[in-house]
């Protein structure tokens, strides 16, 4: 299916229009029929003879129901843009073009209505007027169609016109991020709450979990049933007019202007960085403004950068993401201009001078969104993150030059190797100050460089060629070295290398200068071994011990292991228990162990 919305000055025809191409009164109120006045939006549909399914969104035109049509005019892709030729352009003309403008619709048709009223020679004049009028936006040299709706005369060249413009465009991004902006919640009987909304881009299937984001906060929903011009669907993609029966909200919880989404993919935010596209100087806009986006309508403080830049602050958080066009209205109900949003997570304006340095920034910025700039401006962004902002849509997005990838983050690469170095010199530092140290820990290291996350430790130790052992960054080339202690310990390796299972007292420990310190990084460098009760051996002594307990009759006494290590009672019990802890030995009784074979 196609969405396109009417768009053009009250009483020029557009309902009639509407209702003469597809059969269908697009005025859903009684009184809406009674006085032939449009006041919200009207819906529609009909099949072009190219065979493409149409949905026609028809909006008010009376300058008092402007908010209405915006939230026509918001979500949808073509405009049908009607002027009628006895009157020419007119005021609201001029607002609906404005709007136009403010949103970026470029594809769409003028339709110069009410022929049966003027001459000829009247139609080819207001053409003229209507494409001066609509020069700066993109219809400027859209297709004319003169038609008189009431006659039925020029409704086929309506609809040529429309297959060609609608055979034009993009493919919808069917397997892009689900959000469609409600424009209507209502009660049905026997089903439910039902909302209505241009599907843009995403798609929706029967049980789907989403998330209704709105001014009541964010609400879990389950899609019981979908419909698309009066039939069920079990799923519908873009671009289409759908109406969804939602699971988990009654109507009153759902309003225009709130949002369906999949939970978790997208960002809301109460502030944006924005750049006009048209309309006044943003230094001559008032401060207080109402914003239009999708369906929503609500107002904002505006803060100018320069002339064309601005940070918006939002009355309430909505889902955003770079390149969303916005209308920017005053309190007195005039457009004042369209913007487009280039960050929805700017940073914090706090010290003088930030707002030229952030007007400066945001002349750079693409509106599509830079993977490669968010990440550098952050030094590093999860993966996730950067999915929800909207600048990775494919699953299988590379990262591009100056990014790498690790443990779901994305950093910067100038970022991290300056984290690189200053981690080597943290941990240089540490071992300079304590030789025996085991080295920087990975909190020390985490606050030292101010990481977004503890497992970035791991990317920056090895970017710097460090390593991670038991919780602590260290220096791989300083793995053996025991500093000032080296001498004490190499000659306890030396007197033990003979003696095996001589264990020195703390006195000979002490008279070598190892205390628990020394002996603790002798242990951890593998040169030593620890037991209970102040035993110090080589790492080798158990493998040594475990062969001659294994030449004893088996079982053998804590006596017979004693006399065959010939070593004391004060050695050879913490070093049985050891062996028992590593299933080399098995304990008996309180008096006899044997060898595990």
């Amino acid at each position: 299916m196609y969405v396109v919305a009417t768009a053009g000055h009250v009483d020029h025809g557009k309902s009639t229009l509407v209702r003469a191409l597809t059969g269908i009164e697009p005025d859903r109120w009684a009184e809406e029929q009674r006085r032939g006045l449009t006041i919200d939006l009207g819906y529609a549909w009909a099949t072009l003879p190219s065979g493409r399914d149409v949905a026609f969104v028809d909006v008010p035109g009376h300058e008092r129901f402007l908010g209405n049509m915006l939230a026509g005019l918001g979500p949808a892709p073509v405009v049908m843009f009607v002027v009628a030729v006895d009157e020419g352009w007119r005021a609201q003309s001029g607002d609906h073009r404005d709007a136009v403008a403010a949103l970026g619709i470029d594809a769409g048709i003028i339709v110069l209505s009410r022929a049966d009223r003027a001459s000829p020679e009247r139609a080819a004049e207001v053409e003229a007027q209507a494409r001066a009028e609509l020069a700066g936006t993109g219809l400027g040299d859209a297709p004319a169609v003169v038609v008189s709706a009431s006659r039925g005369e020029g409704l086929d060249a309506v609809r040529a016109g429309l297959d060609a413009v609608l055979a034009a465009q993009p493919a919808p991004a069917e397997h892009a991020r689900l959000r469609l902006w409600v424009d209507r919640s209502f009660t049905v009987k026997g089903a439910g709450t039902v909302v209505t909304g241009t599907l843009a881009a995403g798609r929706l299937a029967l049980d789907d979990r989403l998330e209704v984001l709105g001014a009541a906060g964010e609400r879990p929903v389950t899609v019981r049933g979908l419909e698309s011009r009066g039939s069920a669907l079990d799923s519908a993609g873009p671009v289409n007019r759908i109406g969804v029966n939602l699971r988990g909200a009654s109507a009153s919880d759902v309003r225009r202007g709130d949002a369906l989404v999949r939970p978790g993919t997208w960002l809301v935010t109460e502030a944006i960085d924005v750049r006009r596209t048209s309309g006044d100087d943003l230094h001559r806009a008032p401060e207080h403004l109402t914003v239009h986006v999708g369906t929503a309508a609500l107002p904002a403080r505006l803060r100018p950068f320069d002339a064309d830049h601005a940070r918006l602050t939002l009355d309430r958080a909505l889902p955003l993401t770079a390149g969303d066009r916005l209308v920017l209205r005053d309190p007195g109900a005039r457009i004042v201009g369209g913007a487009q949003v280039l960050d929805a997570e700017p940073p914090a304006l706090r010290r003088r001078g930030d707002a030229a340095r952030r007007a400066a920034t945001l002349h750079g910025l693409d509106p599509a969104g830079d993977v490669a700039v968010e990440v550098a401006r952050r030094g590093a962004v999860p993966e996730e993150h950067l999915r929800r902002l909207g600048l990775i849509e494919d699953p299988a997005q590379d990262p591009p030059d100056g990014v790498r990838v690790a443990a779901g983050w994305w950093l910067d690469e100038p970022t991290l190797v300056s984290w690189a170095t200053r981690l080597t010199d943290a941990v240089a530092e540490t071992h300079e100050r304590d030789p025996l140290a085991v080295g920087l820990s990975r909190g020390a290291a985490r606050e030292r460089l101010s990481l977004p996350s503890d497992v970035l430790v791991d990317a920056v130790a090895a970017e710097a060629g460090l390593e991670l052992d038991g919780g602590y960054v260290r220096d791989p080339a300083r793995r053996s070295s025991l500093g000032p202690a080296e001498e004490a310990v190499a000659e306890l390796e030396a007197r033990l290398s003979e003696h095996p299972f001589a264990a020195p007292e703390a006195d000979d420990l002490a008279a070598l200068g190892l205390g628990t310190k020394e002996l603790a990084a002798a242990e951890r460098t593998g040169r030593l071994l620890r037991l209970g009760a102040g035993v110090v051996l080589l790492p080798i002594a158990p493998a040594l011990a475990t062969r001659r307990l294994a030449a004893l009759d088996q079982p053998f006494t804590t006596s017979e292991a004693r006399q065959a290590l010939g070593t004391t009672r004060r050695v050879v019990i913490p070093l049985l228990e050891h062996l028992d802890a590593r299933g080399w030995t098995r304990r008996l009784d309180a008096g006899h162990r044997q060898v595990v074979r």
